[in-house]
């Protein structure tokens, strides 16, 4: 019998180590490497002999039939997928714990289970519990099978039995391969749970959702090699106080990776919001300062939201500034520029900056409205409640163009707003202003002589 040995792999990267190390040399982070058992190597024989190999396929004679996409009765989650779900693609689900991510899942499997044989494999649940939390929002069974099951080998031959269009594995962390020593959630399990749910999908023609933990940090637990094994990855975002929930897509082989879904919780499950800008924009106070709205674009969607600012004298000797919603370094990059260009004394003012709704912001063209923010506080004077803004601020104060201008005009427009800041570059290229006033800025001393 061979002698059992042990490895240190990173539970980041997947670094394999045959001591432990304080700090992971691959991704450089510390105490990451966990102890498991390395499998005994086999012993090398002669050369194999290749048989019933498979035929290379010409990619002029693949039949674009094969690609037709499944609806998922959502059309937030068809929008952030590309279209709906693409046949024997392996999806990869991710968000913090008690955010919805089971219950989006299975209410997607009760509805394509009206025509589809969909299997839904649960680790964490029994099936009474599952059928619990069915009954709680309203889900009719269909062709909807469960199955209570940790051991990755079964799960494979219930699938190679049962033939479903669509299973479900929530979560992947609770499943493990018998062939592996290691215990589940570990590297080496996801890693080759992941690995075999992948060789299934493609071989069957299966599309499986995998349901995935996060760190603290807010990553997918499990080396990183997980979401490069995916075709999709799909991060659910939100706070559990909050009605609201974000569907971001981060990876998708099939799709724009811009796309996001909103989701309103309630007490029957998940339902899309389809008109996210009057749901971001509910609530506002107007002629407040600091309140400014902004035109954004993610994906194919325009989406209007409040970006709030307040400025106040410092108490101390440092002055405090946070950001919620966007990116720091660019929200300190922003009060610079003013300090610099505008000459506004800002190193005295404590400053705090929110995206209104939870969304988080990442388009350049949140800067100018930013700016207005920040100044509109500082000034103590509103910015006009039918005014959107929109445009990129450079470090020398320019007001750069974006793109997609009349999509975010198209909005402004319908929801009632009559007047837009946006940059001279963008305002030469436009065709139509569906209505409103264009008022175009070339630098920021502009936007302010505009709007104070």
């Amino acid at each position: 019998m061979s002698k059992l040995r042990t490895k240190y792999v990173c539970s980041e990267c997947g670094y394999e180590s045959s001591g432990w190390l304080g700090k992971c040399p691959s991704c450089l982070k510390w105490n990451t490497l966990l102890e498991e058992t390395a499998e005994p190597e086999q012993a090398s024989g002669s050369k194999r002999a290749w048989k019933d190999l498979p035929p290379a396929v010409a990619l002029s004679d693949v039949d674009a039939a094969e690609g037709l996409r499944l609806g998922t009765g959502s059309a937030e989650l068809d929008r952030v997928l590309g279209g709906g779900i693409v046949p024997a693609s392996l999806i990869l689900v991710g968000g913090d714990p008690g955010i919805g991510k089971s219950t989006l899942i299975l209410q997607v499997c009760s509805r394509i289970a009206s025509e589809k044989r969909v299997l839904y494999v649960s680790g964490e649940e029994s099936v009474r519990q599952i059928k619990l939390r069915a009954d709680r929002i309203g889900l009719t069974g269909g062709s909807l099978y469960m199955l209570s099951e940790t051991s990755f080998e079964k799960i494979e031959a219930v699938l190679e039995r049962d033939q479903p269009e669509l299973a479900v594995i929530d979560s992947i962390q609770t499943m493990y391969s018998e062939k592996l020593n290691s215990a589940p959630g570990s590297v080496s399990q996801v890693r080759e749970v992941t690995g075999g749910l992948l060789r299934v999908a493609k071989k069957l023609g299966i599309t499986v959702f995998i349901v995935g933990h996060v760190t603290k940090e807010g990553a997918i637990a499990g080396p990183r090699v997980l979401e490069h094994m995916v075709d999709t990855v799909l991060y659910f975002e939100g706070e559990r106080h909050q009605d609201y929930r974000i569907l971001r897509a981060v990876k998708n082989r099939f799709g724009s990776t811009n796309e996001i879904g909103l989701f309103e919780m309630g007490e029957r499950g998940l339902t899309d919001v389809l008109n996210p800008s009057s749901i971001m924009l509910e609530g506002r106070s107007e002629n407040q300062p600091g309140s400014v709205v902004v035109g954004l674009v993610e994906g194919t969607r325009s989406v209007l939201v409040e970006v709030q600012a307040l400025v106040c004298p410092t108490s101390f000797g440092m002055p405090r500034r946070m950001a919620t919603g966007m990116d720091y370094n660019r929200f300190a990059m922003l009060m610079a520029v003013l300090e610099k260009k505008a000459g506004m004394q800002l190193h005295s003012f404590d400053a705090y900056m929110n995206v209104a709704g939870g969304l988080k912001i990442e388009e350049p063209a949140a800067d100018l409205g930013v700016v207005a923010a920040i100044a509109s506080s500082f000034k103590g004077k509103p910015v006009s409640h039918d005014t959107v803004l929109f445009g990129e601020v450079g470090l020398t104060g320019e007001v750069r163009a974006v793109g997609h201008s009349e999509k975010r005009l198209s909005e402004c427009a319908r929801l009632g707003f009559r007047r837009c800041v946006m940059p001279a570059g963008s305002a030469k290229s436009l065709r139509d202003s569906h209505g409103m006033e264009i008022l175009p800025v070339n630098t920021i001393d502009e936007l302010l002589q505009i709007l104070f």
